[in-house]
């Protein structure tokens, strides 16, 4: 099966910091991963404000940049999404919208850790986050 991830669950799986990445592990095992072709930037991104602030050393982002780099993850352009990203617009983030519409064309969960965007009104596809501690 094919799920579409978002940048919290892959940084889950690489960085040695995050309480989430043993069940983002769990879920994703044996899975055709997808997700926007944003995603290496946008993880990078967070990698750097991670070390910025300390929460884990150059040594950790470095080795954690590589594997977003490295990952097996079919990636997606915007343009075939573009109109339900827009449609989106009220409810989701348009980058958020982006991991929606990819899910929601595969036909697939979108696994995230983040419990807002699963509550969401508009979104059709299914989410899968960590249970509820």
């Amino acid at each position: 099966m094919t799920v579409v991830v978002d940048a919290s669950v892959l940084l889950a799986l690489v960085s040695q910091r995050r309480s989430e990445g043993p069940w983002a592990e769990s879920v994703i095992a044996g899975e055709r991963l997808a997700a926007p072709e944003m995603l290496p930037a946008e993880c990078s991104n967070i990698l750097r404000r991670m070390e910025y602030a300390g929460d884990i050393s150059p040594t950790e982002a470095t080795v954690a940049h590589h594997d977003v780099g490295t990952a097996d993850i079919e990636l997606h352009s915007f343009a075939p999404f573009s109109d339900r990203v827009w449609e989106l617009r009220h409810n989701v983030a348009s980058y958020d919208a982006w991991y929606v519409a990819l899910a929601e064309w595969l036909d697939c969960p979108l696994v995230t850790l983040d419990l807002r965007l699963s509550r969401a009104s508009g979104p059709t596809c299914e989410f899968l986050t960590p249970p509820a501690v």
